[in-house]
């Protein structure tokens, strides 16, 4: 199963922190992101790794854990919680995988709205120091 695979990359780069370098090696050049804030896919490695970067420092802090993960075949759901500025963050990853293990497809959800309205805040401010 490439999502099995795929995990294990995604994990290891949670793990280093999110660093663009890192995340490049496990993101197709196709790759299309879907963001809760935005609305348009966001398409190329390259927006991918900046989108990707950015939740991992806004929304990567000290409380943020996976509670649920699942995997059918080239796909994983992955729950998460964290809080931001005293705000409860509950979203989920939706990936779908490559045969490769590469990520094909991301996808977030975040919920409730002051949340999403939160990471919006903080993601589009990582966003413009980065230059994205």
């Amino acid at each position: 199963m490439s999502a099995e695979l795929g995990l294990q990359k995604w994990h290891t780069a949670m793990e280093e922190g999110s660093a663009p370098d890192a995340l490049a090696t496990i993101i197709r050049e196709d790759a299309v992101f879907h963001s809760p804030v935005v609305h348009t896919p966001q398409e190329g490695r390259q927006i991918v790794v900046a989108y990707l970067a950015a939740a991992g420092q806004t929304l990567g802090n000290d409380s943020f854990e996976y509670v649920r993960e699942l995997v059918d075949g080239d796909n994983a759901m992955l729950e998460f919680t964290t809080e931001m500025d005293g705000i409860h963050v509950n979203g989920i990853d939706l990936i779908r995988f490559d045969k490769d293990g590469m990520i094909a497809d991301f996808k977030v959800m975040v919920r409730p709205l002051k949340a999403v309205n939160k990471v919006w805040e903080q993601m589009a401010a990582m966003l413009e120091r980065q230059k994205v």
